[in-house]
């Protein structure tokens, strides 16, 4: 039994086999591996500030400095942790995710080039 490929199409490039090879695996994994923990990382503080400021008040409104409370920290700090993970995203996907997409694109124009 045979599976339906892309191999056919105009240019004859087989993305299912590309899709499907090690490299292309490869780099899902490095994706994911930076990803997943961060979404579970973010989640856990997300809810953290929003079930604390629900549940917990008397913390929240805790005067850190002037006016300034805990829970103003807390609500700040969602901002800041969004901006570090995104920067942080960006730094890894320049080092080690671009390098291997590159050369993924690299040898599928060279593929398209011969075909």
């Amino acid at each position: 039994m045979t599976r339906p490929t892309t191999g056919d199409s105009v240019h004859g490039i087989d993305y299912v086999a590309v899709e499907e090879s090690d490299t292309f695996q490869g780099l899902k994994r490095m994706q994911r591996s930076f990803v997943f923990p961060m979404a579970v990382f973010f989640l856990i503080w997300y809810f953290a500030y929003v079930l604390l400021a629900a549940f917990a008040p008397d913390f929240m409104s805790q005067r850190v400095w002037g006016d300034i409370t805990i829970g103003l920290l807390m609500g700040l700090g969602q901002f800041v942790t969004t901006f570090v993970i995104t920067m942080a995203y960006v730094s890894f996907a320049n080092r080690r995710l671009d390098p291997v997409a590159s050369e993924i694109r690299d040898e599928l124009e060279k593929a398209d080039a011969h075909s």
